[in-house]
């Protein structure tokens, strides 16, 4: 990757660029949200307290290209809690040199840091640009997902 890249966790003042980012990969996902699901995670992004989810942002030469949102909880496997990486995304313009790889490693880091002994995430079967940077650094599960909605 060539430029300064810097991983570090959200602030306030990345709204405007988190925003961007996040509508971005929901976009994706052909998905859209109302304003106060983004209000409501952006504070509990923000918020610091245990068991809330955490934000990482991804800045490539001063310019927002990725996040990251994480969170620790229980696991009835393990003592310690486990990390669950739910969104990760990339500009589309920047993928390929190495954001997704840094933001997940910083995931690591932090999962590390904190004493977990997993982190695990999910992505739909047909994203084989993603999947081809997990299956680098991670074990694809023989696990399914189920889930109904309400």
């Amino acid at each position: 990757m060539s430029g300064n890249l810097e991983i570090r966790p959200l602030r306030a003042e990345d709204e405007p660029d988190w925003r961007r980012l996040w509508t971005a990969y929901l976009a994706f996902y052909e998905t859209v949200l109302p304003e106060e699901i983004y209000r409501s995670t952006f504070a509990r992004l923000l918020s610091g307290q245990p068991n809330e989810y955490n934000g990482l942002i991804a800045v490539l030469d001063g310019r927002p290209v990725g996040l990251a949102h994480y969170l620790f909880h229980r696991s009835c496997w393990h003592i310690d809690d486990i990390c669950y990486l739910q969104d990760l995304y990339a500009d589309p313009d920047v993928r390929g040199t190495g954001i997704g790889r840094a933001l997940i490693e910083a995931v690591y880091e932090k999962a590390t840091a904190r004493g977990s002994k997993e982190v695990y995430w999910m992505t739909q079967e047909f994203n084989a640009t993603a999947r081809r940077l997990y299956d680098r650094l991670a074990e694809k599960t023989p696990f399914l997902v189920y889930q109904r909605n309400f």
